[in-house]
């Protein structure tokens, strides 16, 4: 482990929920969290509770909520009574989501899905947890992260996010922490600031012996695909998870558009037979290893604003590995042949979501 940064994960969002409280409750300078989907729930309430307690002793407490994950809250009463009792709250709300029956059509365009706790600028949360009671028992992971540089990292992605919500002008980004072997790497819809998504791409390409990937949602860029079927056909293994079932039928029937490829070039596809899994982790070699917000689906590749922990450190990669074997314990691996005997009606809708898939 390195001698600086220190970590613990999380599989259990009950447990890291335990973990933000506590860590909340003993801040003495401030809170920073900026999350994608937040309801008034009751670990909602206990952790609004813990910050407006925080903020009523002087801790600088703000929290930045995007507007289509926690639409629920905004524009609520509940916003008021927060910003009354000193805590500093704003909206993302790049294009303004309608309320739509269907909550998948709502506007997930330029959102902002990213995941950052931060408290007194010395400890770090991020993964693919939400603030929602009725996610509980997904299958998420997510890290607690202190020492080093990482969270200033993280606050610093955070300030410049706050920026841009009150459209005021961001703060310069801090360069000087590429040499850690921890980085907080944002994404940004600017084709110029996709910094995740371009280290992605360099980790797929530098492999050596193996790639792990957990993401709920698979619907990868052409490039991607090609750097993975690349990387399978030179020998590296190649190891996909996705749920069997998602919260979205759509977004699985597009995943599902990319089997026969991928199983053509070797690549191991499995379908986790658990609770819902959400983790967003990749693991290369046992020598980096990324988690946080972004999924591999071109939504989050490609247009919302994402953020992960991306690290050198070996012991960090072993760790995260260690999940990724954890989850394919309980994954049903999918088998070309078989695969290629699915219903016809399946094979059939793959076609035109083939047309769609760019947009999800």
């Amino acid at each position: 482990m390195s001698y600086e940064t220190k970590w613990t994960l999380y599989s259990d969002n009950n447990k890291a929920w335990e973990s933000i409280l506590a860590d909340c409750s003993k801040a003495k300078e401030s809170i920073s969290l900026e999350q994608f989907i937040f309801v008034n729930d009751d670990f909602g309430k206990k952790l609004i509770n813990v910050c407006t307690e925080r903020a009523s002793k002087g801790v600088e407490v703000r929290f930045l909520w995007d507007a289509a994950g926690s639409f629920t809250l905004w524009g609520s009463n509940i916003a008021n009574e927060l910003r009354n009792k000193g805590v500093k709250l704003l909206f993302w709300k790049t294009l303004i989501p309608g309320y739509f029956k269907i909550p998948s059509w709502r506007s997930w365009f330029l959102r902002n899905h990213r995941r950052t706790l931060v408290i007194d600028r010395k400890v770090g949360y991020t993964g693919s947890i939400c603030v929602d009671e009725n996610l509980k028992d997904w299958r998420d992971t997510n890290v607690r992260i202190e020492g080093g540089t990482i969270a200033k990292q993280m606050e610093n992605a955070f300030d410049r996010m706050w920026a841009r919500a009150e459209k005021s002008r961001p703060l310069p980004m801090k360069l000087h922490y590429r040499d850690s072997d921890f980085r907080y790497v944002t994404n940004n819809p600017s084709p110029g600031r996709r910094f995740l998504y371009r280290a992605f791409i360099k980790a797929i390409k530098n492999a050596e012996n193996h790639i792990y990937i957990t993401t709920p949602y698979f619907i990868p860029t052409h490039r991607m695909v090609r750097l993975l079927k690349k990387a399978s056909e030179r020998g590296i293994d190649v190891r996909i998870i996705l749920p069997q079932k998602s919260d979205h039928r759509i977004v699985d029937m597009a995943s599902r558009s990319y089997f026969t490829t991928l199983l053509e070039s070797n690549i191991k596809i499995y379908l986790y037979q658990g609770n819902m899994i959400h983790d967003k982790i990749m693991t290369v070699d046992n020598k980096w290893a990324s988690i946080g917000s972004m999924n591999l689906d071109r939504i989050s590749l490609l247009y919302n604003f994402e953020a992960n922990i991306v690290s050198a450190d070996s012991d960090f990669a072993r760790e995260v590995t260690k999940h990724f074997m954890d989850n394919l314990d309980q994954s049903r691996k999918v088998v070309l042949q078989e695969w290629r005997r699915r219903f016809f009606i399946k094979k059939l809708i793959e076609i035109p979501i083939k047309l769609i898939r760019k947009f999800l």
